[in-house]
């Protein structure tokens, strides 16, 4: 965590959405290892069929989320706190206690799933998808591998399987 994440900050609306922005920051990134672990397991949830190292691969070679966008949303979930919270519990939520510390970052993710967040998290990436075509490329490929090694892997499970059976007499 960030050493301005767990600093109490002065009691004044800039200086919140300062500290709130880079609680949220400090607390949402992660070293990579944890980040590949995280979608693994998600993929473990969502897609059992892909197995283990299919799920990893896919894990490795997603791009992490742009930074200018991370930190879009967290200084807009800021200001809206900032404008929508009595300045009092703002001041509460931004002592530095790393409870209200977890507590920005739970509040941050509800926020992220609001109708509105939903909104313009799809506006902001599909723009981002405009200004880099190049990755809609690289993520078609992607998928492309670790569908083929999944299919692969499982044409060959058969393949053993049909190769221990013996005819019935």
């Amino acid at each position: 965590m960030s050493e301005h994440a767990s600093t109490p900050c002065p009691a004044n609306p800039d200086a919140w959405r300062e500290h709130i922005t880079a609680a949220v920051l400090a607390r949402i990134s992660t070293t990579p290892q944890r980040r590949h672990e995280a979608l693994r397991e998600l993929f473990r949830v969502t897609r059992p069929d892909l197995g283990d190292d299919a799920a990893m691969t896919l894990a490795e070679n997603i791009p992490p989320l742009v930074p200018e966008l991370h930190e879009k949303w967290a200084a807009m979930f800021a200001a809206r706190l900032v404008e929508t919270v009595p300045g009092n519990q703002v001041a509460l939520l931004c002592d530095g206690a790393p409870e209200n510390g977890a507590a920005l970052t739970l509040a941050y993710l509800m926020f992220l799933e609001s109708e509105r967040m939903e909104r313009q998290t799809a506006e902001d990436l599909e723009a981002y998808r405009r200004e880099h075509p190049e990755l809609t490329e690289k993520g078609r490929e992607l998928t492309d591998e670790v569908l083929a090694r999944r299919n692969a892997a499982r044409k060959d499970k058969a393949a053993r399987y049909a190769a221990g059976k013996t005819p019935r007499q």
